[in-house]
């Protein structure tokens, strides 16, 4: 089972600018909030965002931003959520190496441990195939942050989505590759037994498997197995399942969502059902392995397999779309997202998931 932090996040609903009105359809009155998380930024572009709930209730989020993915300016940058919104954001990681050469920065992961410092994971490097995993943590919900440290050898830290607590206190970090030499992605996972302290790897999952999958979502299914479930070059989501608490894992398999080689997240409600945030779109057929990031959807599952359309988040296009989405649920029972609003703003959308049929 999860463990839950017995938190509650107060949201000043009424005072905050909900931003454009969105398309009537199925779901739209569990939306209670729509928010940029900033309007204004010293960079053009920002991606790639993670929230979390830090232990004394407040909500925070990180994300990078430079002049563009890839450009050694990128830098991480994170914001909490006060009484009156968001925090003006501040820069807390960048790529500056020892010889004082500039590296980009990406793809942020929080986690707060229930009982220790909020924790940052990141990405320094030129590219995805050539990156390593970087951490530094917070004793005091992200006001003051210490100094970064590179994760071990062969460890890349949560690749774009959050870790689990499992069952007994092990983390299970979800994680992934992208070969330089053959191209293949490929998933694995990341364990540890110590609050962070040191870790241990499983994988690559189903070497031989047709689908090249990245950036998996960890859900906890019934019966005791978990799922993960990740984004692919495919046309569609692809999931593996666990029956010994993450230790191994089965063959990959096709979900019944499309995925238009965009990230997803994912996690498991208090309730007990599935829910994703992902692109309801499929992959171009003139361009194989991309595709348009818009509409961008929640859907809901009993079993992790079969999905009902619950809510659509996006639906006007926009030239870099809706991408990269980040789920969460506070101790209030609502569920918290961050996304990236056409690679020019982070967006925050707060969703009663009682309203969501599955």
């Amino acid at each position: 089972m999860m463990r839950i932090l017995m938190l509650a996040v107060t949201l000043p609903i009424s005072a905050v600018p909900s931003g454009a009105p969105m398309t009537a359809a199925p779901g739209q009155d569990a939306v209670l909030l729509r928010e940029f998380i900033y309007r204004t930024a010293p960079y053009p572009q920002s991606h790639a965002s993670t929230i979390v709930q830090t232990l004394d209730g407040t909500l925070a989020a990180a994300w990078f931003g430079g002049t563009h993915e890839r450009n050694p300016d990128v830098e991480i940058w994170f914001a909490r959520r006060g009484a009156k919104g968001w925090e003006t954001p501040k820069s807390v990681a960048n790529g500056i190496q020892p010889d004082g050469t500039r590296l980009p920065t990406w793809n942020p992961v929080l986690f707060q441990d229930p009982a220790g410092p909020l924790h940052l994971y990141y990405k320094v490097g030129p590219s995805p195939q050539r990156w390593w995993g970087m951490v530094t943590t917070s004793t005091d919900g992200g006001r003051h942050w210490s100094g970064a440290r590179r994760l071990p050898a062969g460890i890349l830290g949560p690749i774009k989505n959050k870790p689990v607590i499992l069952h007994g206190g092990a983390w299970l970090s979800p994680s992934s590759t992208e070969d330089e030499g053959s191209g293949r992605w490929k998933l694995h996972f990341e364990r540890s037994e110590d609050a962070g302290g040191s870790w241990s790897t499983t994988g690559p999952v189903d070497p031989d498997t047709r689908f090249d999958a990245i950036q998996p979502s960890i859900l906890f299914l019934p019966g005791g197995k978990l799922e993960a479930i990740a984004r692919t070059r495919e046309g569609v989501l692809a999931a593996t399942q666990s029956a010994d608490n993450g230790k191994s894992w089965g063959k990959l398999f096709a979900v019944d969502l499309p995925n238009p080689n965009s990230g997803t997240d994912a996690m498991t409600l208090k309730d007990g059902r599935q829910l994703i945030v992902y692109n309801h779109a499929a992959q171009l057929p003139e361009t194989p392995g991309s595709g348009r990031r818009y509409p961008l959807n929640i859907a809901m599952s009993r079993d992790g397999v079969h999905w009902r359309p619950a809510l659509t988040l996006e639906t006007e296009p926009l030239p870099d779309g809706y991408a990269y989405p980040a789920v969460i649920q506070s101790t209030d029972g609502l569920v918290h997202i961050t996304y990236t609003w056409d690679r020019q703003r982070i967006r925050h959308v707060v969703v009663d998931p009682t309203r969501l049929k599955d």
